[in-house]
């Protein structure tokens, strides 16, 4: 399940995908449901769906992702019910997912809102996804890795002292040769 990328904006619906920055502080933002791009300001408000979660009846809320690990394990990783169902049906739905869920806090609203986040985000294939989980030792060796690789094919030669690279010629970059000084 990757959404680390994906965005809520306030006032926009459906989700977003980050898909570049702005020199200007903004976003370019790329719909889930059309795939139209549209750039997002830092004057609209947007939360990523990692930094959301669901009230609990506990002291902590349960983060997006694990509510929708839930919902895609009882599911079978197919769809969920449609967030045009009658309210009842909706509560009795999110309790059977999430039976600690506090009532007086989560609306049907916010219950539709998750369920209908998750029909997107399956859509698009982004459950489907698997993140690896690479930690900072395994980096360092896949670098030293390609470091390694990088000797062999000649590119650096070790003479125990210093480095000398295989080129002897060097071109200056950025160097124009107009005759006006």
């Amino acid at each position: 399940m990757n959404i680390a990328k994906v965005i809520s904006v306030e006032g926009l619906g459906g989700l977003h995908k980050m898909v570049a920055r702005t020199s200007s502080n903004g976003l370019v933002l790329e719909s889930l449901v059309d795939k139209k791009r549209i750039p997002a300001f830092a004057t609209q408000k947007m939360t990523t769906l990692v930094d959301t979660g669901i009230f609990t009846t506990g002291e902590d809320t349960v983060p997006m992702q694990e509510v929708f690990q839930k919902i895609y394990d009882k599911e079978n990783g197919g769809p969920c019910l449609s967030h045009k169902q009658p309210d009842a049906e909706l509560k009795a739905y999110f309790k059977s997912v999430l039976p600690d869920y506090d009532e007086a806090r989560v609306h049907t609203s916010v219950i539709k809102k998750v369920l209908n986040w998750y029909n997107i985000l399956k859509t698009s294939g982004l459950l489907d996804e698997t993140e690896e989980v690479v930690s900072e030792e395994d980096k360092i060796k896949a670098q030293n890795a390609k470091d390694f690789e990088n000797n062999k094919k000649g590119n650096v030669m070790d003479t125990g002292s210093s480095v000398k690279t295989s080129q002897s010629k060097v071109k200056a970059a950025g160097v124009r040769k107009t005759g006006v000084a």
